[in-house]
C-alpha cells in the first residue's frame, strides 16, 4: 500500500512536470522569438540622424566585432549576468558608468575587465563599451564629413583616416572571443563528463534493486546518488528528456522494489512535503514581482526543483499540485498577455513602417529635377528615418523584409540623388563657362559711354545670367563678384555722368524759359523779315540742349503754343500783303495782250489749287499709315503743318482769281 502510493506520487508528478515543460517551453520559446528578433538593422542613410546603441552595434559588428550567437542551451551554461533579459527595452545593459569617457578610457576599461573579470561575467560589459566608443566614433565621423562637405562639392568621395583605437579595441575584442571560446568549449566538456556521471549514477541505482545491504545502508547510499544527481551540472541538451526519463524509472523502481519502513518513509515526505510548500510559497510571491520576464525565469527554476524533490504523502499530493498550478497559470497567463501585447505592438509597428516605407516610395518616385527640389525631398526623408527609429520591431517574420524594403527604398533615393548631383555638377561646369563669358562682355562694356546701348546690353546680360543655372560652390562667389564688379563700373560711371548733366540741364531751362519770355514780347508783323525771325527763334531753342526731363513736355508745349501763334500772325499779314500786291500787278497790266495775260495768270492760279488739294488728299491718306509706326507723332504733326500751309495757299489763290474775275 506505501509503496503503491508512492509509485503513484512519483508518476503524478513526472505528469506535472511534462505539462508544465510544455507549457513553459512553448511560451517562452514564442516571447524569446518576438523580443530578440532583430538587434541587427543598418544605419539607414547617409545623413546625419539621431546616433542609436543600434547604430553603434551594427558599425561594431560592420568592424568584425559582432558577437557569435549562444549555442543551443548555451545560456543555461553562462552566468546569469552574461545572458541578455530579453525583457529590456535597451539593446545593451550595463552597471558600467561609460559616459563622459572618451575613446583611450574606453579601450583602458576594455583590457581590464578581460584581465581580472571572469570571461562569462562580461559579456554585457563588452557590449556596453563597445556601443560607447562607436558612438563616439561615429560622431568623430560625421562632424570629419560635415567639415569637409564645407570645403569641397557633394560628388566628392570622403575617406576616413584609419583609426589606431578602433585597431586597439578589434585587438582587444579577438582576445575576449578566444577566451570565450575556451570557455565554451570547457562548458561542453563539463555537460559531457556530468552526462556520463549521470549515467553512473543509473547504473548504481539499477544496482541497489538487486543489491543485498540491509535497508538502512541501501536507503543511505540511494539518498547520497540522489544527492550526487542534484549536485552534478547541466548536460547536452539533447540527451535531457532521456536522462531524466530513465533516472525517474529507476527511481520508481527503487521505491517498488525496496520495503522501507514506515518511520523512514514518513519521514522522506514529511522533507518532500515541506520543500514543495516552500515552493509553492517562491512561486506565490513571484506574483508580485513587478518584471515579467524574470518572474516567468524564475518560476522555470522552481519547476527544475520540483522535479527534483521526491514524492509527498497521497493526500497532500493533489492540493500541493493544485497550489503550486494555481501560482503557475497565473504567472504563465500574465507572461502569455505581456507577449501577445508585444505581438500586437508588433503589428501596429508593422502598419506604421509599411507607411513609411510607401512614403519614402513615393520621394523616390518623383525624382526631383532640381538643386531644392533634392534639398526638400532629403529633409522629407531624414525625417521619415527619424520617424522609423522611433518605431519599434515589427513581427519576427516580417521585421527583416520590411527593414530590406525600406533600407533597399533609401539606398535608391540617395543613389539617384548622386547621379543627379554627378549630372549636375558637369551642368554646373557648363554653366561656369558661361558666366565667365558674361564677364568678359561686361567688362569689354563697363568703360563704354554709349549709355542707353551699353545700358540695354548690360541689362540683357544680366537677364541671361538670371536664366543661367548654380555654379560649382567653391567658384560661385568669385564669378559672381567679378560679373558685379563690371556692371557696377558701368552704372556708377553712367552715374557719374548723369549726375554732372542735371546742373547743365537746370541752365538750359532758365535759358528756355528766357527764350519764351522773348518771344511772348516778339512783334512779328513789324519785323523786317518775320519769317526769318521766327526760325532763328526755332534754332536757338533747339541749340540750347536738354531740360529735366520732368520740365520737358510742359516747356515744349508753351514753346509751341507761342511759336505756332506768331506764324499764325506772320501768315495772317502776309495773306493781306499778297492780295494786295497781286491787285496792283493785275491793276498796272495794260496794253498789247492785257486780257491774255490775265487769263494765263487765272489759270495758272486754278491749276495751283487743284495741285494744292491732291497734295491735301495724299497727306491725309498717310496720316493714318503714320499712326501704326514708332515716333508718329512728329511725323502727324510735320503733315498737319504743310496741310494748314497748303490751305492758306488756297486760300490766297481762290481770293486772287476773285480779283481777276471782278476786272
Amino acid at each position: 500500500m506505501e509503496t503503491t502510493g508512492l509509485n503513484n506520487s512519483v508518476q503524478n508528478n513526472e505528469q506535472f512536470n511534462d505539462s508544465v515543460e510544455a507549457t513553459s517551453s512553448s511560451v517562452s520559446k514564442e516571447a524569446a522569438d518576438s523580443v530578440l528578433e532583430n538587434s541587427n538593422e543598418e544605419k539607414l542613410s547617409e545623413s546625419v540622424v539621431d546616433f542609436s546603441e543600434e547604430d553603434a552595434l551594427l558599425d561594431a559588428n560592420r568592424a568584425g566585432l559582432d558577437l557569435e550567437p549562444l549555442q543551443e542551451n548555451e545560456e543555461d551554461d553562462l552566468e546569469e549576468d552574461d545572458v541578455t533579459d530579453t525583457s529590456s527595452d535597451e539593446a545593451v545593459s550595463s552597471s558600467l558608468k561609460l559616459t563622459g569617457k572618451n575613446k583611450e578610457q574606453l579601450i583602458g576599461l576594455l583590457k581590464e575587465l578581460i584581465e581580472t573579470k571572469p570571461i562569462q561575467t562580461i559579456r554585457k560589459d563588452i557590449d556596453a563599451i563597445k556601443v560607447a566608443f562607436y558612438k563616439i566614433h561615429r560622431n568623430e565621423v560625421d562632424t570629419l564629413r560635415k567639415k569637409f562637405y564645407e570645403t569641397h562639392e557633394e560628388t566628392e568621395p570622403f575617406t576616413v583616416e584609419p583609426d589606431h583605437y578602433e585597431a586597439e579595441l578589434k585587438r582587444l575584442f579577438g582576445i575576449y572571443r578566444t577566451q570565450r571560446d575556451v570557455y565554451m568549449q570547457n562548458i561542453e566538456k563539463e555537460k559531457e563528463e556530468n552526462y556520463q556521471k549521470k549515467l553512473r549514477i543509473i547504473e548504481e541505482l539499477k544496482k541497489l534493486v538487486n543489491g543485498g545491504e540491509t535497508l538502512n545502508h541501501t536507503f543511505n547510499v540511494f539518498r547520497d546518488l540522489q544527492n550526487q544527481w542534484k549536485e552534478s551540472g547541466p548536460v547536452p541538451k539533447n540527451h535531457v528528456k532521456d536522462l531524466w526519463e530513465t533516472y525517474h524509472l529507476h527511481v520508481e523502481n527503487f521505491y517498488n522494489f525496496i520495503k522501507i519502513n514506515k518511520e523512514l518513509r514518513d519521514l522522506d515526505l514529511k522533507k518532500n512535503y515541506e520543500a514543495k510548500i516552500a515552493l509553492c510559497e517562491e512561486a506565490e510571491a513571484l506574483l508580485l514581482e513587478k518584471n515579467i520576464t524574470v518572474s516567468f525565469r524564475k518560476l522555470q527554476k522552481l519547476h527544475d526543483e520540483w522535479r527534483e524533490i521526491g514524492p509527498v504523502a497521497l493526500e497532500y499530493k493533489e492540493p500541493l499540485w493544485d497550489r503550486f498550478k494555481n501560482a503557475s497559470s497565473q504567472i504563465n497567463k500574465r507572461h502569455q498577455e505581456y507577449f501577445d501585447q508585444i505581438k500586437e505592438e508588433q503589428k501596429r509597428n508593422l502598419e506604421l513602417k509599411t507607411a513609411l516605407c510607401e512614403r519614402a516610395e513615393a520621394l523616390v518616385a518623383s525624382e526631383p529635377t532640381t538643386r531644392k527640389g533634392w534639398e526638400k525631398a532629403s529633409e522629407e526623408l531624414i525625417e521619415i528615418q527619424k520617424l522609423w527609429k522611433n518605431i519599434g520591431f515589427a513581427p519576427k517574420k516580417d521585421n527583416n523584409k520590411i527593414y530590406e524594403r525600406f533600407r533597399e527604398i533609401c539606398d535608391r533615393f540617395f543613389e539617384v540623388k548622386r547621379r543627379f548631383y554627378l549630372n549636375m555638377k558637369e551642368e554646373m561646369d557648363n554653366n561656369l563657362q558661361a558666366k565667365i563669358s558674361l564677364c568678359i562682355s561686361a567688362e569689354a562694356i563697363a568703360q563704354s559711354s554709349e549709355w542707353k546701348k551699353s545700358t540695354e546690353e548690360l541689362l540683357a546680360l544680366q537677364k541671361q545670367w538670371k536664366e543661367i543655372g548654380p555654379v560649382p560652390r567653391k567658384q560661385s562667389e568669385a564669378v559672381w563678384k567679378r560679373f558685379r564688379a563690371a556692371c557696377d563700373t558701368f552704372f556708377n560711371r553712367k552715374g557719374e555722368y548723369y549726375a554732372g548733366l542735371d546742373q547743365k540741364y537746370e541752365e538750359n531751362l532758365a535759358q528756355k524759359r528766357a527764350l519764351l519770355e522773348e518771344l511772348a514780347a516778339f512783334d512779328v508783323l513789324a519785323a523786317e523779315d518775320g519769317f526769318e525771325a521766327l526760325k532763328a527763334y526755332q534754332r536757338r531753342w533747339s541749340e540750347i540742349g536738354f531740360v529735366p526731363m520732368k520740365e520737358k513736355d510742359a516747356l515744349q508745349k508753351e514753346y509751341r503754343k507761342i511759336i505756332d501763334a506768331l506764324f499764325n500772325t506772320l501768315r495772317s499779314g502776309d495773306k493781306e500783303r499778297k492780295i494786295e500786291r497781286f491787285r496792283e500787278r493785275m491793276n498796272h497790266i495794260k496794253g498789247t495782250n492785257a486780257e491774255k495775260k490775265i487769263f494765263t495768270e487765272r489759270d495758272r492760279l486754278y491749276n495751283k489749287i487743284k495741285q494744292l488739294e491732291n497734295d491735301i488728299t495724299l497727306w491725309e491718306n498717310n496720316i493714318g499709315f503714320f499712326a501704326k509706326s514708332k515716333n508718329a507723332q512728329a511725323m502727324i504733326d510735320d503733315v498737319n503743318h504743310k496741310i494748314a500751309r497748303a490751305k492758306e495757299e488756297i486760300a490766297v489763290a481762290i481770293e486772287k482769281i476773285k480779283i481777276i474775275d471782278a476786272e
